[in-house]
């Protein structure tokens, strides 16, 4: 299995959300209540959720390094996030918010 593959299978993992469930996501309040500011009103995990619904409607054979690298990222912070969870009830927490913006539902 090449690296590409073993990033894929990765980024699958992670992401247990649907392009459907996504989109509807970030389309509520919550969502855009979260997450760090790049400079304009949209925050990083936001942005990153519109570009893994384009992800998920690709074709593998179609994946960019581009694409890769940002499924590394996803990878990556839904990894680091997770390893924080809060003690307290985290259905209605900013930390379950944030993590759907990167396409994983910890509920789920």
């Amino acid at each position: 299995m090449s690296n590409d593959d073993t990033t894929i299978d990765q980024f699958y993992d992670v992401v247990n959300m649907t392009p459907k469930e996504l989109g509807s996501w970030l389309d509520t309040e919550e969502s855009q209540s979260v997450g760090q500011k790049d400079g304009d009103d949209e925050s990083i995990g936001h942005k990153s959720g519109k570009r893994i619904i384009e992800l998920l409607q690709k074709k593998k054979s179609e994946y960019t390094d581009d694409d890769l690298s940002h499924m590394k990222k996803v990878i990556s912070y839904v990894h680091r996030h997770t390893a924080q969870k809060p003690s307290s009830d985290i259905e209605d927490s900013r930390w379950r918010y944030s993590l759907k913006n990167w396409g994983h539902d910890p509920l789920k």
